[in-house]
């Protein structure tokens, strides 16, 4: 009898071996992926040989390690308040080798510090993930994701996640304007720019479209003019720069329209707009209504407004990080991070989200 149960246990545990790739298909939260810039990167940069990364110290100073993590951050980033918001774990870089098994139906992050929509965006930082490879990224997780559940749910878990996708800002930051008389800035006007910017954008939602995405949540730029590292180098008496400032309000009302534009060709509101740049406005505008005591100055930086340089442990370093919008020269501290999901989630307004807000997406959706 003991030789018999003996049989049948080894019988038991050689299925598990054999069957061990398999993933049981629980109600879980929707699957989350991210593309885009800094604003959004959680780590990919740290696997790659790039100058444009965020793994020393000060930054990750207020994330639940208290360590550098990759994010633009004091703390935690957009990805992950909204990752909070849906009931899920943050989702981590596509590059680590942490993503597996279970952890691949949860969602990856793509996104990579320094690129933009344009090819050219972001060459003097050597090793970034540009778009057109986020989305290859994009297609070989989906294969990998293939290989555990099988083609059909794989389908499913895309068609049913919730992508955001932020970049647009270093288009201009880091390429239009990066140099005076640059190449991007002799060859276009910049109405011609945005509007050549823009169609590339098209294309490359269209491809996300054409990759099983179907519910976008896209961000236009913040008030680049405004940031603490355009403040350093372009204003007298803390105002913003107007030429930045006008790229922005010329990119954001085009947005809107061309994500308007393929809802309609689509037939359905696979794009959501999400206005980040009346969001920061706010911030800037009336600091104190947000509990921050300064919208100009960075948190951690070198120079006027801490805003020249990079973040790093000679910088100088605010004590109270919530008190700030900006944690360094170009990036919201952890806290303008979660207001900004917020405003993601409740805003009633078209103003700041179009169609409509989060959170009638997220109930909308569990109705399907």
């Amino acid at each position: 009898m003991a030789t018999s149960f003996i049989l049948i246990a080894w019988m038991i545990l050689a299925l598990l071996m054999t069957f061990g790739t398999f993933v049981p298909q629980v109600e879980a939260a929707r699957a989350f992926f991210v593309f885009g810039d800094s604003l959004v990167d959680n780590g990919n940069n740290n696997y790659l040989a790039t100058t444009a990364r965020a793994d020393s110290p000060p930054y990750g100073i207020d994330y639940p390690t208290h360590r550098p993590t990759g994010r633009f951050s004091n703390g935690r980033n957009i990805p992950d308040f909204i990752s909070e918001q849906l009931g899920a774990e943050s989702i981590l870089p596509y590059l680590s080798p942490q993503l597996t098994g279970q952890r691949l139906l949860v969602g990856a992050n793509f996104a990579s510090a320094g690129i933009g929509i344009l090819n050219d965006t972001g060459i003097q930082f050597i090793n970034i993930i540009q778009m057109f490879r986020q989305f290859e990224y994009f297609q070989e997780y989906q294969n990998r994701v293939t290989a555990v559940i099988g083609a059909q749910q794989t389908k499913q878990l895309v068609n049913k996640a919730l992508i955001l996708i932020t970049v647009g800002g270093n288009d201009f930051v880091n390429n239009y304007y990066l140099v005076p008389y640059s190449a991007r800035s002799r060859q276009y006007s910049l109405p011609d720019y945005v509007k050549f910017v823009i169609s590339e954008y098209k294309k490359l939602l269209m491809r996300l479209y054409d990759l099983g995405a179907r519910r976008v949540l896209v961000t236009g730029t913040g008030p680049l003019g405004c940031v603490p590292a355009e403040l350093a180098q372009r204003s007298r008496n803390g105002e913003c720069s107007a030429e930045l400032q006008r790229a922005a309000s010329l990119f954001n009302p085009q947005l809107e329209q061309m994500l308007k534009q393929l809802n309609s060709q689509f037939g359905s509101d696979v794009f959501v707009g999400a206005n980040t740049q009346l969001m920061h406005n706010d911030f800037i505008s009336n600091p104190q209504a947000y509990g921050f005591t300064n919208s100009k100055i960075a948190c951690c930086g070198q120079g006027p407004y801490n805003g020249l340089g990079l973040c790093t442990v000679a910088s100088n370093l605010c004590p109270n990080r919530d008190l700030y919008a900006f944690w360094d020269p170009f990036h919201p501290s952890e806290k303008a991070n979660g207001i900004i999901v917020q405003q993601f989630m409740t805003s009633g307004s078209t103003k700041y989200m179009y169609p409509m807000n989060l959170s009638t997406i997220m109930a909308l959706d569990s109705r399907i």
